[in-house]
């Protein structure tokens, strides 16, 4: 049998915490960074192009488009390791230029980056305890010039070249703003501060010799050949002292323990870390944008500025307000516009100012529009959709719709449609969800809140519950292939209800560790759950009694799957191998190489197989698995994919064709992929999203 192929489809998602995170590549299509892809994204046809990210990538931490727009560079860690990688963007698809990942000088990572104005030079800023400053002809992959930039271990956040100078440079950070002249092969400051040191957040140049610097205290300074020739303060126009736009949201409880991801602290934490706690309440500047009549910055949760130049003087006032909109589908809507706009960029025409949020959020507008509101602030509108802000922790598909269901720590449940690839539903509620599973309808979800376990009525406008279960924080909830029955996991038992009279008619004990995995054979007449204690076990429903068992202690079982034909039990877990299990008896054990098998789903024809891994890659197998190296394996994520769901096309049936799409989720990264063929992966903590992939034979 041919190998299976994959290609990504589509991402729900934006990794917010990357350097330089959104800009337009021309006046229709922007790039920002999505799992271990660069998207990019047509505004107006609404389609998605995808930059891939390096194999065994940590995540991307910056990013950098040269001025004449043929380049892009990218920082990651790979393998614990900095690399930067430039891209050639006129290529279809793009292709990889120059990979930079040999240095003579000590180096984490790289922060921050820019292309010179003729794009033949880069520059790039080492994390403390180096903080370097490098100065490249990155063709040649040659060093022109480096310099420390710092010595108190201060982060630095940004760097910059003059818009018409290769030779001049301006680097910002906690307590410095410098400028620096490359000359002789050397880079040397050519201003001295004066003054009390500022925690400098971001700058933009709106002049060749002409600097806007933005601080943690709400002070726009402007600076002309270093010398300070202007300062304002933004205005707090309402109190932002209970806001929680800064807060870090963290995962009560890691829904697989996997070994952490050595993963670099995010620039926006760094700068929230710098300012002492009076000084999270005033507007912090994390963003500035020029252009032709001034500059645009952020200025505190949800508001964006925009400021003008004045004839014949080198002043600034502001001219209009832009706010992000309160979202009526938020639990607390009064705080649902208190986010931190961490990116700003203007299409090259200037018609459109563009937005990233600390919520991992995408916002627009048209110019015009600000003149219209004369006197009253402007407001944002989403880019695409509402995105996930929190780890998504559960994800589900069905067979009678397009649709993916998922659900967050943020405490939403959005309802996606994988064909349009919009979103169709999306609400927020008071508790954390932890699972969701989709009736094959597409007319019903069960989600397993922090508090209880709802039975929930998907409707045209509104997702609303009508059933509720004392179960709390339910990590596996699983609707039978036909719908009568469902699953929900209660630590170490799981509880089987009916659809029809909504009653528990059965309680499988026999787990002494928690359950992470359950399974539906095709006839629902048996379930299959795997858990923590290293035992797989075969229900039959009918009798309540274990059919099958194998427990093997020595493993921590992540997810467990079944043959179409229910002959063969797949189980993946903690030992780094993949099991095939029969009559109670571990019959194979396939080895996951140099990864864990973190989730695993097999096609409905039982001919193929697709399992995410530890490091956020999906593997396409065939089937029956062979023992040696034969899989095609995919970059999806930058952290572990905790699920794997697959779809059909609306109007197949469930048993005889082949599905056409795969997603996966990461709790970590916030955000998920599709894949053509009909799966989908969840990653495990930082980027959020979700994405789709397409399977093909080849």
């Amino acid at each position: 049998m041919s190998a299976v192929a994959a290609q990504t489809l589509h991402v729900f998602g934006l990794r917010s915490h990357v350097a330089n995170n959104i800009f337009y590549f021309d006046e229709q299509i922007i790039i920002f960074p999505s799992g271990n892809h660069c998207v990019k994204y047509n505004v107006d046809q609404k389609w998605q192009k995808f930059i891939p990210g390096s194999d065994k990538s940590q995540g991307m931490l910056a990013l950098s488009i040269s001025p004449n727009r043929r380049y892009l560079a990218i920082s990651e860690t790979v393998q614990e390791k900095p690399a930067i990688t430039i891209y050639e963007l006129s290529s279809i698809p793009c292709r990889k230029r120059k990979v930079l990942n040999n240095f003579d000088f000590q180096v984490q990572k790289f922060i921050s980056m820019a292309f010179s104005p003729d794009s033949k030079y880069l520059l790039a800023q080492t994390s403390p305890p180096e903080s370097n400053l490098v100065y490249w002809l990155w063709e040649k992959q040659k060093v022109m010039a480096i310099v420390r930039i710092d010595t108190q271990n201060n982060p630095v956040y940004q760097v910059s070249f003059s818009p018409q100078d290769n030779t001049q440079v301006c680097v910002t950070g906690n307590g410095m703003f410098k400028l620096l002249r490359f000359t002789e092969g050397t880079l040397k400051q050519t201003n001295f501060q004066r003054g009390e040191p500022q925690n400098y957040l971001a700058h933009t140049w709106v002049a060749d010799d002409k600097i806007v610097v933005g601080t943690d205290t709400g002070k726009l300074f402007l600076f002309e050949s270093g010398d300070q020739r202007w300062e304002t303060s933004i205005m707090v126009k309402e109190p932002t002292h209970d806001s929680k736009s800064l807060d870090v949201i963290q995962e009560s409880e890691s829904l697989i323990e996997f070994p952490p991801v050595s993963s670099p602290l995010p620039s926006y934490e760094q700068m929230v870390a710098t300012s002492s706690h009076s000084q999270l309440s005033m507007p912090q500047v994390f963003a500035i944008a020029a252009y032709s009549k001034g500059f645009a910055c952020s200025a505190g949760p949800g508001r964006v500025l925009l400021f003008e130049k004045m004839e014949e003087k080198d002043f600034y006032r502001e001219s209009r307000e832009i706010r992000i909109p309160v979202d009526p589908q938020s639990n607390d809507p009064s705080q649902s516009d208190k986010q931190d706009v961490l990116c700003l960029c203007f299409s090259p025409s200037e018609e459109t100012l563009v937005a990233s949020t600390s919520k991992n959020q995408l916002y627009s507008i048209t110019m015009s529009l600000t003149e219209i509101s004369k006197g009253e602030p402007a407001h944002f509108e989403y880019l695409m959709y509402p995105l996930h802000s929190a780890p998504i922790t559960g994800l589900a598909t069905c067979i009678r719709k397009p649709l993916v269901a998922t659900c967050s720590l943020d405490r939403s449940i959005r309802i996606w449609n994988y064909e349009t690839n919009t979103l169709e539903l999306f609400k927020e509620y008071q508790e954390e969800a932890y699972s969701i599973s989709l009736h094959p309808s597409g007319h019903f979800i069960v989600v397993g809140f922090a508090d209880k376990l709802r039975l929930m009525n998907l409707l045209i406008d509104d997702i609303r519950s009508f059933k509720e279960y004392s179960i709390r924080g339910c990590r596996e909830c699983s609707f039978s292939n036909g719908g009568h029955l469902f699953a929900a996991v209660n630590g170490n038992v799981i509880h089987v209800y009916t659809t029809t009279n909504l009653e528990n008619i059965s309680s499988l004990k026999g787990h002494t560790g928690k359950i992470r995995s359950i399974v539906w054979n095709a006839d629902d007449s048996k379930l299959i759950s795997g858990g923590t204690d290293g035992a797989v076990y075969e229900w039959n429903l009918p009798t309540g009694k274990r059919e099958t068992e194998c427990v093997l202690k020595s493993c921590s079982y992540n997810c467990v799957t079944v043959s179409p034909d229910a002959k063969i039990i797949f189980a993946v877990g903690s030992d780094h191998t993949l099991k095939e299990i029969a009559d109670s008896s571990i019959l194979r054990e396939i080895p996951a190489f140099d990864a864990t098998y973190t989730t695993i789903v097999i096609s409905h024809s039982g001919r193929m197989m697709f399992a995410g891994t530890s490091v956020g890659t999906v593997r396409a197998m065939k089937y029956p698995l062979p023992l040696q190296k034969e899989f095609n394996e995919y970059q999806a994520h930058a952290g572990p994919i905790t699920k794997v769901s697959r779809a059909l096309s609306p109007g197949t049936q469930s048993h005889t064709c082949l599905p056409h799409a795969l997603f996966f989720p990461s709790t970590s990264q916030r955000l998920f992929s599709l894949l053509s063929l009909s799966y989908l992966f969840i990653p495990h903590s930082l980027n959020h999203c979700l994405l789709t992939m397409n399977i093909l034979f080849v």
